[in-house]
């Protein structure tokens, strides 16, 4: 693709075959497979809850035939919670109605669910409100899952599980059985070979990572000259793939991304039983976050449900399609989307005040997000009032230029450019927690404000500029605690408690922060008791906490490590604070697991490996990281960490600078159209690898996609305010905002993006491209001269 055309997934040819229209809970229920698009701040979890409750309600399906699927072990908690609240509330309504006439006094206020259930006759309402309390009482047998949970209970619990081994033990790592097979193949088939090797050790081990960890992408490429490199890469990699498949089978264990090979196995044959009993089990799907399906999990609900199940919905944005990384495929969405009988819009944004959902649409509104079929929509807000009052600058979207001469003293380099940024924002967030500034009525806290960013050294320097002004910021929302070190720590303590005589786990829990231990502790212990005397004391101090987990359960070791002085030894370390709040947060969340679930021991350790696990696949919920203190500080959070959650004001300061490299190592991209395969490039930059350019373009194609969606994810993140910047650096022409800014025109009836654009000649000439902007209504331009 030329430098600076606009870049497409390959999904972009042809039109789709229905027209998107807007989503109304009060219309006919939706039947056969229907898309759902839910922008950002649209209310897509309640939508979720109101359709289930539903078609409850109206006798179309009871809970325990409905199939509700999410990603991530945490969504599908709170998804859970909250269908049960909504039936909670449905439940309520009706038993009034029955009672009496429903009070219509302020219809604005009501419930648009609530309303058209209770509008009934009396035999309707009675029959309603059996199936809802029925629903109630049989809650804990409703299937709202994660896509890994419900393949698994698929396989094992509907009877298909003879494609794969029953007895095979589902774990979550399994990078040291990949070790042991990439030296035995590199060693055995590349380093005996005669030509000897043609990539080292370091390279083997990289294809290898990706082949495994992207199971589903096939490996390219496939007509390299035998015996060439790329040749032998591509042999290498399909080779570690077959033998893992070969050591799993015979040390009985699975990984998660063979729950949903076996389970597409399984429904391969349009005959298999495990279709039956699938159609027979669930009439109703609903599927959450489908923007992060890929192409097996997708094959698994077509090949069971589409065209059999009474409704099949499917609830996602491709906007916010981010997670390519970790084996989302936005490309599978929309293919998915073009089989669709429906396709529907969430209209109305309930996150965001009337004045930001109206500049958002200015900046962004009909852009083409790396796709033809990825457009931003209009949408109306919910919220007509302003909430936030009395700041210096009262404008939904501020634009702060950056000036060469100015600032910058004529410098480009990026560093000086995020020195210059990180200060300047730093102060802007002094100036707003200084002013009378009020958000809903009340004065604005620092807790209100968010500090997004796609790279962790850019919320670096905002904490220290922002500390070098006495304003406290911390790492916040998006991240799971379970990702932290805290929790790796409660996992070496209870490993060493489940097996107290193995002195590798002991040793290894004695040196968390629960015991406190430091290696020359260890060292001279050794030394004046013996070794085996070390052991033996580590071993007595597991054996007593796994007793104390017996009978108090975990915050009862929680007790006896802090009456050992665990607070006051973590304070002493430089972030102790942040440290003392993941582990007692960690702590809290093992307690309740284990008194919910009646969990011994074993079963706690792996229920914490499962979840560290899938929490690294992405989280939200109870297990969000709080705030290190009491304190009120401003949040520091990813661009991936952010998206689900929402702030009062935000601010975006790198969305100036993208830097994208000459190529990757191994590329991942799809194939052009009608194939539209996944694949990585294992074969390298090399004049034998016939495939390798086109898979650099169409992999650098994507990325700028992707990069916009990111832009759309922060930009959205916000209730009452954005701030961001503008430098012209070094890497602007790839930078999203950027692109958007330069590479269109206000009003434009064009939605292409280019995935790079020329920067402009000078300061002046900037100003000109932002001013037609800010005059379009898109943002108030300022200088950014606060820390000059």
């Amino acid at each position: 693709m030329p430098a600076g055309a606009p870049g497409t997934t390959p999904g972009g040819a042809g039109a789709l075959p229905v027209p998107l229209t807007d989503f109304d809970i009060t219309a006919p229920l939706p039947t056969g497979t229907v898309l759902l698009e839910a922008s950002a701040g649209t209310g897509k979890t309640w939508t979720i809850a109101a359709l289930v409750t539903r078609y409850v309600a109206e006798g179309v399906a009871p809970l325990q035939q409905m199939l509700i699927v999410t990603f991530g072990r945490a969504a599908s908690q709170e998804l859970r919670a909250r269908v049960r609240e909504q039936l909670v509330e449905a439940e309520r309504a009706l038993a009034a109605a029955i009672d009496g006439p429903a009070d219509r006094s302020d219809p604005d206020d009501a419930d648009p669910l609530l309303t058209l259930l209770t509008d009934a006759a009396p035999e309707q309402l009675q029959e309603r409100h059996t199936r809802i309390r029925a629903a109630l009482t049989h809650f804990d047998a409703a299937t709202i899952a994660t896509t890994h949970q419900f393949c698994h209970q698929v396989l094992r619990s509907l009877g298909v599980a003879g494609t794969t081994d029953a007895g095979a033990a589902l774990v979550e790592d399994l990078d040291d059985l990949l070790l042991e097979v990439v030296d035995d193949i590199y060693l055995r088939g590349f380093i005996q070979d005669q030509q000897g090797p043609s990539f080292s050790r370091a390279e083997a081990l990289e294809i290898a990572r990706h082949a495994v960890n992207d199971i589903h992408a096939e490996l390219r490429p496939t007509a390299a000259e035998p015996g060439s490199t790329p040749n032998r890469r591509a042999r290498f990699a399909a080779a570690v793939r077959e033998e893992m498949d070969i050591r799993k089978r015979r040390l009985q264990v699975m990984h998660y991304n063979d729950l949903l090979t076996g389970l597409a196995r399984a429904l391969q044959d349009p005959e298999s039983p495990a279709r039956t009993r699938m159609r027979q089990r669930w009439r109703v799907v609903l599927v959450d976050e489908f923007q992060d399906t890929d192409p097996i999990q997708w094959q698994v609900l077509d090949r069971a449900f589409s065209g059999a199940a009474h409704a099949m919905v499917l609830i996602g944005d491709p906007k916010q399609a981010i997670y390519a990384f970790r084996g989302g495929d936005v490309v599978t969405y929309l293919t998915a989307a073009q089989t669709a009988t429906d396709r529907r819009t969430l209209p109305r944004n309930y996150r965001s005040d009337r004045p930001l959902v109206e500049a958002l649409g200015v900046l962004l509104g009909g852009a083409e997000l790396g796709d033809s079929q990825i457009r931003v929509h209009p949408v109306s807000a919910h919220r007509e009032q302003w909430r936030l009052a009395g700041s210096s600058v009262n404008k939904p979207i501020r634009m702060r230029q950056v000036f060469q001469r100015d600032h910058l003293r004529g410098a480009t380099a990026i560093g000086q450019i995020r020195r210059h940024i990180a200060r300047d924002l730093a102060h802007d967030i002094a100036a707003l927690l200084a002013s009378d500034a009020t958000f809903d009525g009340r004065p604005i806290q620092a807790r209100d404000i968010a500090v997004l960013a796609h790279r962790g050294q850019d919320l670096l320097d905002a904490q220290a500029a922002l500390q070098a002004l006495g304003i406290p910021a911390v790492a916040g929302g998006g991240s799971s605690v379970l990702e932290s070190r805290a929790a790796r720590d409660w996992l070496a303590l209870l490993e060493a408690m489940a097996a107290p005589h193995r002195p590798v786990l002991t040793r290894a829990a004695a040196l968390t922060d629960l015991l406190g231990y430091a290696v020359r502790d260890l060292d001279l212990a050794a030394a004046s008791r013996g070794a085996a005397g070390l052991d033996d004391e580590l071993a007595g101090r597991c054996r007593d906490l796994a007793a104390i987990y017996t009978r108090q359960g975990v915050a009862g070791i929680l007790e006896v490590l802090s009456a050992h002085g665990l607070a006051a030894r973590v304070l002493r370390q430089v972030g102790g604070e942040r440290s003392l709040t993941d582990l007692r947060h960690v702590a809290e969340v093992l307690h309740e697991v284990a008194r919910r679930d009646n969990l011994g021991l074993v079963s706690l350790l792996t229920w914490l490996r499962t979840a560290m696990s899938e929490d690294l696949r992405g989280s939200t919920g109870t297990r969000t990281r709080r705030l290190d203190s009491d304190a009120a500080a401003v949040q520091l959070v990813t661009i991936h960490g952010s998206k689900g959650l929402q702030y009062p004001v935000v601010y975006l300061p790198m969305l100036t600078s993208r830097h994208v490299p000459k190529a990757p190592r191994v590329p991942l991209y799809h194939e052009p159209a009608p194939e539209l395969t996944r694949c990585i490039d294992v074969g390298g930059d090399h004049p034998a690898n016939p495939t390798w350019h086109e898979a650099v373009a169409s992999w650098r194609s994507e990325e700028a996609g992707e990069s916009l969606r990111l832009l759309y994810v922060a930009m959205t993140r916000a209730q009452s305010q954005v701030v961001t910047w503008w430098a012209n650096s070094r890497n602007a022409n790839a930078a999203p905002l950027h692109r958007i800014l330069f590479g269109r025109t206000p009003g434009s009836t064009s939605g292409a993006v280019p995935d790079s654009f020329g920067t402009p000649a000078d300061d002046t000439a900037a100003t000109a491209v932002l001013k037609t902007w800010a005059d379009a209504g898109a943002f108030a331009l300022e200088r950014a001269d606060v820390a000059a």
